[in-house]
């Protein structure tokens, strides 16, 4: 299987993480994703430790984000690398950009030059808030927008102890609105036969996950705050201490927290704990008595008992907990590649599979990360070759 995406080609000139997410998740699906770099290479090369490799300069980060693509070096600036990089935009399906908004057009790229050379292309502009507005043109960050879209302060013990997620997730959010973003235009131009220009933000992508916190506002007029590991909708749900340490539970059904309470020889009729809505009202008492009740007993006996009732639970693993479980294994979630300087290295893979193939993603065979420049030769040959002519 050569993935849903064969046959589509993606400039990639975004850096950092936004971006080169977007860009990978349609190399997994199949497409030739060419990614263009400056002399300095993307910034995460040179984000770190961990480094790698027989001289350690190798990024952990940047192999995070950078798999199924090609590298080449081009200076924009310069008259070579405008000229190689209008044949490449001739030639392309897709084109993904995350700088800052009016830099394309500095660079004489503009979104209606770029249709000039080839009215078929999706174009894919990432910013951190925003194309327009009174703020578009602020450089984006992850943790900055995980702050200003309001993130923060619903993450944390407390609502004065506001917590970054701990993986990008502002970033990540944007990659995967992006690739989908480019998925549906590529769609739109099967009927249209014309391109468009796909844009989203660390901003909007932020905002976008708010969920129930959105509608909470907007409708209820109650403002989300942080209140650790427990669900501000649902009562008990979140994280509960047995004897030797933490178990997750969700009761999120009346008939659940039954189960539970009979399991655990809890009354679920007891004032303040009949309903979700009394539970939620009196949290601090549910989960004082969840507490006791599970301290008796070990996480895996807590666990078990939980399972034997058919209720929603589990552990908090370590990252190397998750790597080493089986489950994880079983989906496919490690994608083993060969590296021209690593060697054979395990990387994660992509969270999706289609029908029953036993790999991640859309295609068997997956490319390493590249190194900088790796593919430019093997590029302008393929755009020489393929030149009008």
């Amino acid at each position: 299987m050569s993935g849903p995406l064969d046959g589509i080609t993606v400039i990639d000139l975004s850096r950092a993480l936004a971006g080169p997410q977007a860009g990978m998740m349609l190399g997994d699906l199949g497409a030739r994703v060419i990614k263009v770099e400056a002399a300095g290479g993307d910034d995460t090369r040179g984000w770190g430790p961990p480094f790698v490799g027989p001289d350690h300069d190798i990024s952990t980060y940047f192999l995070a984000a950078n798999r199924n693509k090609e590298s080449i070096v081009l200076d924009l600036k310069s008259d070579d690398g405008r000229d190689i990089l209008t044949r490449l935009v001739a030639r392309a399906d897709v084109l993904i950009e995350n700088f800052r908004p009016g830099a394309m057009d500095r660079l004489g790229f503009s979104n209606d030059h770029l249709h000039e050379l080839n009215a078929r292309l999706i174009i894919l502009s990432i910013s951190g808030f925003g194309h327009d507005g009174p703020e578009g043109g602020r450089a984006g960050y992850d943790q900055i927008a995980q702050g200003e879209a309001g993130l923060m302060s619903v993450t944390g013990a407390a609502p004065d102890d506001p917590q970054r997620v701990g993986v990008p997730i502002g970033d990540l959010l944007s990659g995967m609105n992006g690739a989908f973003g480019v998925v549906c235009a590529l769609y739109d131009r099967e009927r249209t036969g014309r391109g468009m220009v796909v844009r989203t933000s660390l901003l909007a992508s932020v905002i976008g996950a708010h969920a129930m916190h959105g509608t909470n506002y907007l409708v209820g007029g109650t403002v989300g705050r942080a209140q650790g590991n427990h669900h501000p909708s649902i009562a008990p749900y979140g994280l509960f201490h047995a004897a030797d340490g933490p178990v997750q539970v969700a009761c999120a059904a009346e008939s659940l927290w039954q189960r539970f309470a009979n399991a655990f020889g809890l009354d679920p009729a007891a004032p303040g704990m009949a309903t979700n809505r009394e539970r939620v009202e009196n949290r601090e008492a549910v989960v004082a008595a969840v507490n006791a009740a599970l301290a008796a007993y070990s996480s895996a006996q807590v666990l078990a008992k939980l399972a034997a009732a058919g209720i929603p639970a589990g552990r908090v693993r370590s990252i190397d907990d998750v790597y080493t479980w089986d489950q994880v294994r079983s989906q496919h979630l490690l994608m083993p590649i060969e590296h021209p300087v690593l060697g054979a290295i395990t990387i994660p893979g992509s969270p999706l599979r289609f029908a029953d193939n036993a790999y991640s993603g859309g295609r068997e065979r997956n490319l390493p990360p590249p190194g900088l420049g790796e593919h430019s030769e093997a590029i302008r040959r393929w755009l020489d070759e393929e030149s009008p002519g």
